[in-house]
């Protein structure tokens, strides 16, 4: 299908095997939100999670001035209801409300809360709907639930989606930014599954200006739950985890003191490896080391690769066949009885806050073998992608962009553990389950393997990827900002 808008001047972007039309975002354009979102009076936010706290605000603080009310909904009795009327959604001027009621009200309906109650309360708030409302989703679970139980979205609504390349808190402390720097934001693609009404590009596209997207490409809901739930299991959530723990475990074993030990694994995957590839690069990790710390690197980076890449694969075919989203459902039973335990109880995360309290002092420098384990991991995920056919401004942002401008920066202020603990409850329950696998394939296959010479061929696979054109091709379109987390 070819999307065009009537509304926003789309760009072309050169990627490997040939182009990609995206829509660079920025605050100039939200004089055009009004007619994009043409014949929506009412946004309706259901649920007050991470997502739907920054959305609802980022959408009413774009839409300021228009006739367009943003209004959430919550199910009766819930506790966010207290945080929401903090941020200035009221029951008393019709912007907070029961979510059924604020559903029927709306025009344009995301529902923002968590999967597995959207999989149990799904058929509610279709019912509820008004004749031709859209409906509106961050996430491709809910298609993936609806095919594993031969349900299917109603027929006459528009069916979008527009998907942030990170966290609720980045997606607002981000667009914050951008009142000083126009364009600052997080990422984000847009899928169209329905467009009864030829309504559904610009609708999704307004979203997307609304949130703040410095820019906004096009997906699939198919594939954007594919690379969403493979990524949190692998790169950006579960095998950080994993790595920066087993990697902790090999700097003790080799005579490291535990404060030094978190720093060549926690403290560099999420600082100066992070911060390398965000503003240079992959190629720049390995570049700018000298050649001891290259060949270093190297073992590192080709021990790694083949077994991370093939817990990945092994991750997306259970995706992909729902085993995965049958896994969340189950669990989501099980913790209906009691909570879910914290994952950060490993000694090393005792040492976090003493790193972070001399980082002024103690900067650090690449560690090259952590950085060969993470590099590794990140390319196997972006080399399971681009086979599983995924377009490449997906691939860069699932596997990259949300890695290093997103999520990497939180765990830097707060720990990995800690990030793993507070994020969605479909992204944890995927994380616990295969961070361990992840930690058992560097410390018995990966780290046993990197004490041989290095495979020349992997690396010049790495050092002639079509990643980096990609990358270089998305680089142009990222503000010039990195998120401030306070």
């Amino acid at each position: 299908m070819t999307y065009t808008s009537r509304v926003f001047p789309l760009e072309t972007m050169d990627v490997p095997g040939g182009t990609e039309t995206v829509l660079r975002g920025g605050r100039h354009l939200f004089p055009l939100l009004p007619q994009a979102l043409a014949g929506v009076d009412r946004i309706g936010v259901i649920g007050w999670g991470p997502q739907g706290r920054a959305q609802a605000l980022n959408l009413r603080d774009s839409l300021s001035g228009t006739d367009i009310r943003v209004t959430v909904g919550l199910r009766p009795g819930s506790r966010s209801a207290t945080d929401a009327r903090a941020h200035g959604f009221t029951e008393d001027d019709g912007t907070l409300g029961d979510w059924l009621a604020v559903a029927a009200d709306s025009d344009l309906v995301i529902l923002l809360i968590a999967d597995a109650a959207l999989a149990t309360h799904h058929p509610e708030i279709f019912a509820a709907l008004k004749p031709g409302a859209a409906i509106g989703l961050s996430h491709g679970f809910l298609l993936g639930h609806l095919r594993e139980t031969g349900g299917d979205f109603p027929a006459g609504h528009p069916v979008i989606a527009v998907c942030p390349k990170g966290m609720g808190d980045s997606v607002r402390r981000l667009y914050q930014q951008g009142a000083e720097i126009n364009g600052a934001g997080i990422n984000s693609s847009f899928a169209v599954h329905a467009d009864p009404d030829g309504r559904a590009v610009d609708l999704a596209l307004g979203w997307s200006v609304a949130l703040g997207s410095p820019y906004t490409f096009r997906t699939t809901l198919d594939s954007e739950y594919l690379s969403d739930i493979v990524g949190e299991r692998a790169i950006l959530l579960g095998a950080v985890h994993g790595m920066v723990e087993s990697l902790f475990t090999r700097f003790r074993l080799a005579g490291d003191d535990e404060v030094s030990a978190y720093e060549k694994s926690c403290e560099n995957v999420t600082g100066p490896i992070a911060r390398t590839i965000s503003r240079a690069g992959l190629r720049a990790v390995r570049e700018d080391l000298d050649a001891d710390g290259r060949e270093i690197f190297d073992r590192a980076y080709t021990a790694t690769y083949a077994p991370a890449r093939e817990i990945i694969a092994e991750i997306y075919d259970e995706v992909a066949d729902g085993t995965e989203l049958r896994s969340v459902i189950l669990a989501e039973r099980r913790l209906g009885s009691r909570p879910m335990s914290e994952i950060g109880g490993a000694p090393m995360w005792s040492y976090g806050d003493q790193v972070r309290a001399r980082r002024a002092e103690h900067p650090l420098p690449v560690e090259p073998f952590t950085a060969g384990v993470f590099v590794a991991t990140m390319l196997a995920q972006i080399d399971e992608f681009a086979e599983r056919g995924h377009p490449w401004s997906e691939i860069v942002n699932e596997s990259v962009i949300e890695a290093v401008d997103s999520l990497l920066p939180y765990m830097h202020a707060r720990d990995v553990a800690h990030m793993v603990d507070n994020c969605s409850r479909t992204a944890r329950l995927g994380a616990r389950r295969w961070g361990p696998r992840f930690q058992s394939a560097y410390e018995q296959i990966a780290y046993p393997a990197s004490q041989h010479p290095a495979d020349p061929a992997l690396l010049t696979t790495f050092d002639t990827h079509p990643v980096h054109q990609a990358l270089a091709a998305a680089a142009k379109l990222r503000p010039a900002v990195d998120i401030a987390v306070g």
